[in-house]
């Protein structure tokens, strides 16, 4: 057998230099401005301070007629029946609130939670100003009350009834011992 010897050549890299080409159009992303500067709107911020100053109104000249409590009454009904299909989770938020005459500027508003101040905080101003102008006086007073115990609105079930009748007559009680009623 032959052997056959081969010869390992030793390659050496060619050096050759050539020009490195610059791109035509940069790889990098271009920088875009998303129209935000955080210094831009603190300094709106601070100027929209300085402008809401609170604004007085003179009330001297303004008409202040008589009106009683029905014709709040009558507003309010209004007011929720709109509400009803305008709007109807503002219309339950509010739906146990009562508005009461207090004095001849005054008008108390009891709500029974401030989630449900909170939604009608919504439509307030409207109403107040529709109110005042209905009315013909400008100088009405609105004050909130939180009136939770009276105002609140329970579920009644079957058992929930039947435990008030026993309270009213307490043989019921035996009666639902012997005949077992299924008030679930």
């Amino acid at each position: 057998m032959e052997e056959v010897k081969v010869q390992a050549k030793t390659a050496e890299p060619e050096q050759t230099s050539q020009p490195v080409a610059k791109p035509l159009k940069s790889l990098s992303k271009p920088n875009i401005s998303s129209g935000f500067s955080i210094n831009s709107f603190l300094n709106k911020e601070e100027a929209a301070d300085e402008k809401e100053k609170p604004v007085t109104v003179n009330t001297e000249n303004l008409p202040e007629h008589h009106f009683t409590d029905t014709d709040i009454q009558t507003e309010w009904t209004i007011l929720l029946k709109t509400l009803r299909t305008k709007d109807p989770v503002v219309f339950n938020a509010i739906k146990a609130f009562k508005l009461a005459k207090i004095d001849e500027k005054v008008i108390q508003i009891s709500y029974p939670s401030d989630s449900a101040k909170g939604e009608f905080d919504k439509i307030s101003i409207e109403f107040f100003n529709h109110f005042k102008h209905k009315v013909n006086n400008h100088s009405i007073i609105f004050e909130f009350k939180k009136d939770h115990e009276n105002l609140k609105i329970e579920i009644m079930t079957t058992k929930k009834i039947f435990e008030k009748f026993v309270e009213m007559n307490p043989l019921l009680k035996d009666l639902d011992d012997l005949m077992k009623f299924d008030l679930s």
